[in-house]
């Protein structure tokens, strides 16, 4: 600080406070207000107040604008808001195949037959993935994103729950 002092017991009215205060828990709209006119109107550099019986602490510094060749701003608060549109959120190009009901998860359609799909095949909208195996019975599981198999997470004759993650397809290279 620069020498200049404050002392409260000069002040009246509803803006003044002391430190033996203890009727208010937290600083007012007012005082505050009031300190900041204090604090722009004097040579005072910096204002601290310590309520440690409260945890308060409040620092109020004046902050000096950078000087240019033609004006210099100083004891001033510059406030400016700045309208930013929200970025787009890109377009989700994996796309994950659920299981649509509980069973076991072969990756062909009739016994003995090839893999319908590995990693790394391109797909169609639509296309026949897999199935499931469930009361004897072979039901399929479908793709509704074209793309390439990123990942199989599920092995042949793995038992599956429903909604569980089966294979994520990537649909930013199209069908």
């Amino acid at each position: 600080m620069d020498g200049n002092s404050y002392n409260p017991s000069v002040e009246t009215g509803p803006a003044s406070f002391s430190q033996d205060d203890t009727t208010a828990d937290v600083i007012s709209i007012e005082q505050l207000q009031h300190l900041v006119r204090l604090l722009d109107n004097s040579d005072v550099s910096e204002l601290e107040l310590r309520r440690a019986g409260e945890g308060t602490h409040l620092v109020l510094r004046k902050v000096k604008a950078p000087e240019s060749n033609d004006h210099a701003i100083e004891g001033q608060f510059v406030a400016a808001t700045v309208n930013v549109p929200p970025a787009e959120a890109p377009e989700e190009t994996e796309h994950k195949i659920l299981a649509p009901l509980v069973g076991t998860f072969h990756t062909w359609v009739k016994p003995k037959g090839g893999a319908l799909v590995a990693v790394g095949d391109r797909v169609k909208a639509g296309q026949l993935v897999g199935t499931i195996e469930s009361l004897n019975v072979l039901n399929e599981v479908e793709t509704a994103e074209a793309g390439h198999v990123l990942e199989i997470f599920v092995q042949e004759g793995q038992p599956v729950e429903y909604g569980q993650l089966l294979m994520t397809i990537d649909s930013s290279t199209g069908g």
